[in-house]
């Protein structure tokens, strides 16, 4: 039976079913021809167009490998370039991207085995930076093209004569302050010096027609100011003779406002202490604690299964060990949570005012999701705690 024509429903629907991805297993990379089932997969390995290009490859294997590993790693760097550029991103985000093309190069036909491998010799080649990262491989594409390369160049050059013109700008600025100053002869400082009266017999006179001021012993009835000016010289002799007499007014009432009371102190002290209480961190991890295991990325083997801290590495990371099977792994903090044990167990607070320091659980309270201990150690020992919340407290190991 002939083929059927381009718009017959046949073929219409050969081609809806077509659409997307198919299984792997039913795919003939040396055809480039996507099966939907077993059957027409056996078909097409018995069909004489499969067993000639099998004819082919196996005059030359590493040919057809070496072809078919250059057009994936190109396919899979020009996405990288056009999609995100120079940008830092996941692995796993490419290749996925890459693979929702029906007519990509497949994996299995190419010299790496896993995707882990191809980025490791991505890393190697240095065609990408690579870092591994509790979250899997990251990629990041080198862009070698002699146009960027460039146009980096010109960039940096732009940037070191803008700062060449800023230095200059700045030394010609300098230079005309220095020949401004050398040029100017410098003046005199006027200097201050405290009213001092020798004698108590001498007086001080103010002429407060001309504003200005003698002091000196008084020369007799010709030299003598008016008689208005004589009452505001008497006036201020009074008041400088009062200041003069009571050292101790001065500056009294700047004190009294400075000082604070034993109340507002108390207040300041309570306010801190609440502070204090009151600042979490955002990293809890400690040694010797059981925490539960809440990733999936691990699998079913290790998901809800209990662990003992035994080390702690940069705050966030923490080798643990299981307490079932002594598994060693490397967790973040946020693949982890903390153990509520049984009430009278001893516990340790990872979090808040009390960090670090152990406890006894008295109580639990389930609807505010919070505990009751008793300080077990330190210089508070014996000090209740109340409204804990379960995330700052885990079981001790």
């Amino acid at each position: 039976m002939g083929k059927a024509d381009f718009l017959s429903p046949k073929a219409i629907a050969n081609r809806i079913k077509s659409k997307g991805l198919q299984k792997l297993r039913w795919y003939c990379q040396m055809c480039q021809k996507q099966c939907r089932d077993e059957n027409g997969f056996k078909c097409h390995c018995m069909s004489e167009s499969h067993q000639r290009q099998l004819l082919l490859a196996s005059e030359d294997p590493n040919q057809f490998m070496d072809l078919f590993s250059d057009e994936f790693r190109t396919d899979f760097l020009e996405l990288l370039r056009r999609r995100f550029g120079t940008k830092r991103v996941h692995n796993n985000i490419i290749y996925n991207e890459y693979i929702s093309h029906k007519d990509h190069v497949h994996m299995n036909s190419t010299q790496w085995e896993t995707l882990t491998d191809f980025t490791k010799w991505l890393g190697r080649e240095g065609y990408c930076k690579v870092d591994e990262t509790p979250k899997g491989w990251y990629i990041q594409y080198v862009d070698r093209d002699p146009e960027t390369i460039r146009r980096q160049e010109e960039q940096e050059k732009k940037k070191k004569q803008d700062l060449d013109d800023e230095e200059r700008s700045a030394k010609f600025i300098e230079e005309q302050v220095r020949r401004g100053r050398e040029g100017k002869e410098p003046e005199e400082e006027p200097v201050y010096t405290e009213l001092v009266r020798e004698s108590e017999e001498e007086k001080v006179a103010f002429n407060l027609s001309k504003g200005a001021c003698a002091a000196g012993p008084s020369a007799g009835p010709s030299a003598g100011p008016s008689k208005g000016a004589s009452l505001g010289a008497n006036a201020l002799r009074a008041a400088t003779s009062a200041k003069r007499k009571d050292p101790s007014s001065h500056g009294s009432d700047g004190r009294d406002k400075k000082k604070k009371s034993a109340l507002d102190e108390i207040i300041e002290m309570e306010e801190q202490k609440r502070k204090k209480a009151t600042v979490k961190l955002d990293y809890w991890l400690h040694t010797d604690i059981v925490v539960k295991i809440v990733t999936k990325r691990l699998g079913e083997k290790y998901y809800k299964k209990k662990a003992v801290i035994k080390e702690v590495q940069d705050k966030y990371t923490a080798i643990v060990k299981l307490v079932d099977s002594g598994d060693k792994l490397k967790l973040d903090q946020t693949h982890v949570e903390t153990v509520i044990p049984a009430p009278g167990k001893r516990v340790v607070i990872v979090n808040g005012q009390h960090r670090g320091t152990e406890a006894v659980l008295d109580g639990i309270d389930e609807k505010k999701f919070s505990a009751t201990l008793t300080l077990d150690s330190g210089h508070m020992r014996g000090k209740r705690l109340e409204g804990i919340p379960y995330e700052d407290f885990s079981k001790m190991a």
